[in-house]
């Protein structure tokens, strides 16, 4: 149950900022955003605010989605014949179209649609009360909201706030906001990170940081912040040296030049083996040195997101150059690091919710249709053509992407499935 859980936080809290950062900049941008949704399912509660985005609580706890008036993902059924409820204000103008079943309003009258356009003439027309005798048309307001199917009530989308009235650059901020939020989220992460753990390790030095208890450093009389110059003969000028010179040797005693302060001497240090995880390991007890300074810390964290960013673009480079199915992790992978890391604790969890939100980010700008790198570079094409393409050429593009991503993801869980249970 714990790693469900953990799961679930994970992966909605990363993708809940994602789409966030859509909803954002599209506001912004003068583009409505009909919904916001925490989860998937069916609606268990929804909230209209004063910008017309209508918030909503669904049923399955895990991920969320944003609903942009105009780019194709938030159509709404309306059909002529299709029989649905109409609220007017005083001046007699549609304030609210209900073709939900669940939902009943009081003061709605019922309306047999005929002809509608809710995009640029706004206006319904029908037959009201049954009447068929007279076809009856009513203006639409701007703002009006519209009652969908399922009961969740959301504005109707006319062309001035839809996503492709908005300008190009504002549409691709957009469409980069999603994993700009996880590349931000990620360096947050690891900040904080940095500042639980105390500090940053300066791997660039040849000072030693902290002298464990009853070690072979301090039985050699080493203290914290000496600076070991050379191991058997052997030069030291950084923390990777110190590690190797260490680990590399076979002798039982090992002939330290430290310098401390404006003195310099020699000393012996006998290291002890022991097993971790396994595996032998050769330790004198010295722990490397930390930056614990605010800034340290601060741009410690940054360097951390920059390190895994450069991990995974070279990890990417790897797998075009040598496609292999087994260096992709799914669902299933996801689950099983959850797990690991929650077995682990909260410290875990967050760093593997940092490496997750910028694999998302990532991952995400790949300039595949249906992902948001796709959709960037469909705007850079409408930019250097002059006019976006046609929305049938934009929609099999889009299909074949989600055809494509569809196939890899089921390869991908099988992949996995057979990885960790068989």
């Amino acid at each position: 149950m714990k790693t469900l859980i953990t799961f679930i936080i994970v992966f909605s809290v990363i993708v809940i900022i994602h789409e966030f950062g859509h909803y954002f900049f599209a506001k912004r941008a003068g583009i409505l955003v009909r919904e916001f949704a925490i989860g998937m399912g069916p609606k268990i509660w929804g909230h209209q605010g004063k910008d017309g985005t209508t918030f909503t609580l669904r049923a399955l706890p895990i991920g969320g989605y944003v609903r942009m008036a105009g780019n194709g993902e938030d159509e709404v059924e309306l059909t002529p014949g299709m029989p649905i409820g109409l609220v007017l204000d005083e001046k007699g103008k549609v304030t609210q179209i209900n073709t939900s079943s669940k939902v009943q309003l009081v003061n709605a009258f019922p309306f047999e649609l005929a002809e509608f356009d809710l995009e640029d003439k706004l206006f319904v027309s029908g037959y009201q009360n049954g009447d068929e005798s007279q076809l009856v048309t009513y203006d639409v307001l701007h703002d009006a909201t519209i009652i969908e199917s399922d009961g969740v009530e959301v504005r109707i989308a006319p062309r001035d706030v839809q996503f492709q009235s908005a300008k190009l650059w504002q549409r691709m901020l957009t469409n980069f906001a999603g994993p700009m939020n996880n590349f931000l989220l990620a360096i947050v992460l690891f900040i904080v990170i940095t500042f639980i753990q105390g500090g940053v390790a300066i791997t660039n030095t040849n000072k030693i940081g902290a002298i464990s208890e009853n070690s072979p450093a301090q039985s050699a009389k080493l203290k914290e912040g000496d600076a070991i110059q050379s191991i058997d003969g052997q030069k030291i000028s950084s923390w990777d040296d110190l590690t190797a010179a260490i680990t590399g040797s076979k002798k039982s005693v090992l002939n330290f030049t430290v310098k401390r302060e404006n003195e310099t001497f020699t000393t012996q240090v006998k290291p002890e083996k022991e097993e971790v995880d396994g595996q032998k390991v050769v330790r004198i007890g010295v722990q490397v040195p930390m930056d614990t300074s605010f800034l340290g810390k601060f741009t410690g964290g940054i360097k951390q997101a920059a390190n895994s960013s450069v991990q995974l673009l070279r990890a990417l480079g790897n797998l075009i150059a040598k496609p292999d199915i087994n260096k992709l992790g799914g669902p299933v992978a996801m689950f099983q690091m959850s797990s690991e890391a929650a077995k682990q604790g909260p410290l875990t969890v967050m760093v593997l919710m940092a490496v997750i939100s910028m694999n998302l980010g990532v991952m995400n700008l790949l300039p595949i249709p249906a992902l948001d790198g796709g959709k960037i570079v469909l705007n850079v094409i409408e930019g250097l053509r002059g006019k976006p393409l046609s929305q049938e050429k934009e929609g099999i593009l889009t299909l074949i992407g989600f055809g494509f991503l569809l196939l890899l993801m089921v390869l991908v869980t099988w992949n996995d499935i057979q990885r960790w249970f068989f």
